[in-house]
């Protein structure tokens, strides 16, 4: 808030607007930026008042800053009743208020709200600020008689932002909105000042604070006439308005027509057969949640009626069950089938704990009006429109897919009502605004990268591979003949177990390319990424089984991936897999030991057999690879029990690994110290027993062990009654939350200081012991206290 802007008597208390895309840390964004007002010390402990225009907002806003107290140094409050706001901005200073804007609105007859505070260290942060923060100009209201409701009067009324600066004339107002609004009578810039920051689409996207969105249009898949489509075309800039608006369109004449032909039956009909098609392919291959956005009440519930009609055991009167539900309101003078849709305010808010909860059978929602706004639920995927949207209603509406999840590639919008040029028109009023990045891209760009994608990984079975010669030994057909070019179309007609073999041996080729794994893991990942997008295409169905088998090979691949920091590297995997299960064999299981081609051991897995097995393995990288697995698997469960001996290992094993890939050890050196390594762990696991003590006191022991100075001054018997005694006190004063409580962490750290200081372990060293003795606790105390 720098001179001229939001500061002093220089201000015009227009302190700007933050353009920050939905879904990408808005709200954290309010938080850092109210936090850094309170530390200001000429800000001299201001009052911040948090304005949105719906309850489900200000509750979802409020929930964030109430869980950062720390930094905001107090307590949040959200205003109850006017009343109630008028009391908490009576205040000398200070406060973090939160309240909807409808709060200020002045009482029945009055033209201005009561002035509540001529402070200027009030500072009003507008969320969605595009929205309701307009209405300086007079303009004049019907009165209508509340029994019969024939006018009987008129008078001068005003928009919100004008009551709130009767309320707070010397406030600074600053706006946060993913979707400014620049027109003549409605300008979010002019109200709030120019643009602080803009944080747009292809920002977001790039740092990964939010997805891509593809455009896909399925018009011609229902029946919308001529008609219809020349409604749409006209409809008017009224639509842009707010919801108060749209009500009063449903009346006209226009939008009554318009509704009857989107609703019509046999419409309705042909919409709900694509849905449940279109939906569930990509449930197929893609994992979520889809949202269906209605043109009206009627509309949905025969929406639903149908879809249900389809899909029976979808529907579940309980509230709590069921795969499909419609959110809205309804009463009783609508009649018993719109009436039986009804939702209330808190049953509104268990379906969105259903909806975001990924795990629950909740996967399809039809909304009109609700939820399009300030609703997030990142595994949301697809979002079907048949509603006429434009503007920052339809901008905000398709962000709901945005979210990032796990494995998600992209949203999905689909498109039954020509919305296209609606778009475009939204897009070109952020492009010349200064944002960038469409908000969506049309699928065809996804169908592109696949295939273009799908060439790439085709190629690579083209290439000369160093194995072709140990694989050619084990199975003459594997490529074709006089060519470098392996052969999986044998995947395709083979039988289970021969797919089992063609996936190992086309593993092999891929291993012995140049950097051939990371390579192939990389393509075929955001190939497996447009696939899922591109589903239901029918490009995409063409090549569904080739895709399926590179994802099988890429399984395999990533199967072994272990990094020697004991960190398994993310791989992201999308619903392919399901299709990957389908090609390989009927009980959808490949054991690792099974396609590395051993039996698996029924002792344990470091037996001197199995490694004298996979020594013995014809093909050497797959040895490697299992092998690497193995001890990474290995080492990571005996890090709750042994922190120092896991670190040692971990290190020994990516040491090992990396001589490897630099060439200066061969497959047969590398895996003889892989071996070496499994043999050593074999013999770490019976130390307690020689030593004399319990797998926890050796852990200790080790702990202390680190410092070769340490354990020449103490010597072998002293460390371990060191070990001893500690273990014993780490076990007491182990409660269930002490690796929480900073508290209980400092009672242990005195103890432990006190017991080695006691047996003379020496000072300079007691600092790092304490440490890694401190940590070895927390890995183990679970156990203890369970």
């Amino acid at each position: 808030m720098g001179e001229g802007r939001g500061e002093g008597n220089y201000s015009d208390k227009r302190a700007g607007v933050i353009w920050h895309t939905q879904g990408s840390g808005k709200s954290l964004s309010m938080v850092f930026y109210a936090g850094k007002l309170i530390t200001e010390p000429l800000m001299e402990n201001p009052t911040i008042v948090l304005i949105t225009d719906r309850n489900d907002l200000d509750d979802q806003l409020f929930d964030t800053f109430a869980a950062s107290i720390q930094l905001l140094r107090q307590e949040p409050v959200q205003a109850e009743s006017r009343e109630h706001l008028k009391d908490l901005l009576k205040v000398a200073s200070g406060g973090i208020v939160f309240t909807t804007i409808q709060k200020f609105l002045p009482e029945l007859g009055r033209e201005e709200y009561d002035q509540l505070s001529d402070r200027r260290n009030i500072i009003v942060i507008a969320d969605e600020a595009h929205r309701t923060q307009y209405g300086f100009k007079a303009v004049m209201r019907d009165v209508t008689d509340k029994e019969t409701n024939e006018v009987i009067g008129q008078r001068i009324a005003y928009g919100f932002a004008k009551y709130m600066r009767d309320a707070l004339p010397n406030a600074t107002y600053i706006g946060f909105t993913g979707t400014p609004i620049e027109k003549t009578d409605v300008n979010t810039p002019q109200v709030f000042g120019d643009y602080i920051d803009i944080y747009d689409i292809a920002k977001s996207v790039a740092d990964g604070s939010t997805v891509k969105i593809y455009y896909e249009s399925r018009l011609a898949k229902v029946n919308l006439d001529e008609e219809g489509k020349r409604l749409i075309e006209e409809f008017d800039e009224e639509l842009e308005q707010d919801e108060e608006v749209t009500e009063k369109q449903k009346a006209k004449a226009k939008w009554s027509k318009l509704e009857a032909i989107v609703g019509n039956k046999h419409r309705i009909k042909n919409l709900a057969r694509d849905i449940v098609s279109h939906f569930e392919k990509r449930q197929e291959f893609f994992d979520g949640k889809a949202m269906i956005v209605a043109m009206s009440r009627r509309i949905a519930v025969d929406l639903f009626n149908a879809i249900v009609k389809l899909k029976p055991g979808w529907r579940n009167e309980d509230l709590a069950k069921g795969e499909i539900k419609v959110v809205m309101t309804a009463s009783s003078a609508d009649g018993p089938i719109m009436a039986n849709q009804h939702t209330t305010k808190q049953q509104r808010r268990d379906l969105a704990d259903r909806m975001r909860d990924p795990a629950d059978s909740l996967k399809l929602v039809i909304v009109i009006d609700m939820w399009l706004t300030g609703f997030d639920v990142p595994c949301l995927h697809t979002m079907y429109i048949d509603k006429p949207m434009r503007g920052h209603n339809l901008m905000q509406a398709i962000a709901r897919v945005n979210r990032v999840f796990k494995d998600k590639p992209g949203g999905l919008v689909v498109d039954y009502l020509g919305i296209a040029t609606d778009l475009k028109k939204a897009l070109s009023f952020y492009s010349d605004s200064g944002g960038k990045g469409d908000p969506t891209q049309d699928i065809e760009q996804a169908v592109e990268v696949m295939l273009e994608k799908l060439e790439i990984v085709q190629q690579m079975f083209n290439e000369e591979s160093k194995t072709q010669k140990d694989i050619l030994v084990e199975e003459p057909d594997a490529y074709y003949k006089g060519r470098y070019k392996f052969n999986y179309n044998r995947f395709f007609t083979g039988e289970p177990h021969e797919k089992l073999s063609i996936i190992l041996q086309a593993e092999e080729h891929i291993l012995g390319l140049q950097d051939g794994k990371s390579r192939f893991i990389r393509e075929v990942t955001i190939l497996s990424q447009a696939f899922a997008l591109s589903m239901p295409q029918e490009r995409a169905v063409e090549i569904k089984e080739e895709v399926a088998f590179f994802q099988a090979v890429k399984s395999r691949l990533v199967k072994f991936e272990g990094e020697g920091t004991g960190k398994s590297s993310y791989d992201i995997d999308t619903a392919i897999k399901q299709i990957v299960d389908e090609a390989i064999s009927s009980d959808k299981v490949i054991d690792i030991f099974e396609a590395a081609g051993v039996e698996k051991p029924e002792i344990s897995i470091l037996s001197d057999e199995f490694l004298l097995e996979v020594q013995g393995m014809s093909h050497k990288n797959l040895a490697i690879e299992l092998l690497r697995k193995i001890l990474n698997d290995e080492i990571k469960s005996r890090l709750k029990t042994n922190l120092v001996k896991s670190k040692k290992f971990l290190e020994m094993l990516e040491s090992a690994i990396k001589k490897y890939q630099n060439n200066l050890l061969t497959t047969a050196q590398v895996i003889e110290e892989l071996i070496n390594i499994a043999n050593e762990i074999k013999e770490s696991d019976k130390e307690g027993e020689k030593l004399g003590l319990s797998q926890d006191e050796v852990a200790f022991y080790n702990a202390l062990g680190t410092n070769d100075s340490a354990v020449q001054v103490l010597g072998d018997d002293t460390l371990k009654t060191i070990a001893k005694e500690i273990a014993e006190k780490v076990k007491r004063n182990a409660t269930i939350d002490w690796t929480i409580r900073e508290s209980a962490r400092a009672k242990l750290m005195v103890l432990v200081k006190r017991t080695l200081t006691k047996h003379g372990y020496p000072p300079d060293k007691q600092k790092e012991a304490i440490e890694t003795v401190l940590k070895q606790a927390e890995l183990i105390a679970d156990d203890w206290v369970s």
